[in-house]
């Protein structure tokens, strides 16, 4: 549980409906591509907002409805890259932790009439051995850092 201030009486318990923490990561630092299962490339690019054990919010220029599965590539940001070449570019996966790999599915959609479209999804299945504990590590590190 977690607390909110109320300024009249003090804090009010609420209840967390996340099963993982998440954190915020800076989005110009958080690429991400998307691609639906019925295509073999990532067609589409965009930014994560926050991210968790379990899910992510994250925008794409192309909106997707809810309930909409996805193949994510994820880019993890700064102290979060594990193995993060320096010859890396966008799209390269060149080693153990540049990237992470999950199918998910979109949970909800927030469309503005201009600009881009933020969404969450939902994880279903980590792609790699390995993608779900490097990034469980790379969480685990962001909260250090933040402690």
């Amino acid at each position: 549980m977690h607390d909110q201030i109320d300024s009249m009486s003090g804090p009010i318990p609420i209840r967390e409906r996340r099963q993982h923490p998440r954190y915020a990561v800076p989005p110009m630092y958080s690429p991400i591509a998307v691609r639906t299962l019925d295509r073999d490339e990532f067609e589409f690019e965009g930014h994560a907002y926050d991210i968790s054990e379990g899910g992510m919010q994250f925008e794409l220029d192309r909106p997707f409805e809810p309930g909409t599965r996805l193949a994510v590539r994820i880019e993890l940001p700064g102290p979060m890259a594990f193995g993060r070449s320096p010859h890396a570019g966008p799209g390269r996966d060149t080693g153990p932790g540049r990237a992470i790999f999950v199918f998910a599915t979109v949970v909800w959609i927030q469309d503005e009439e201009f600009g881009p479209a933020r969404m969450a999804a939902v994880f279903n299945m980590f792609c790699r051995a390995g993608d779900k504990q490097r990034l469980k590590q790379a969480l685990a590190q962001t909260m250090a850092q933040a402690a």
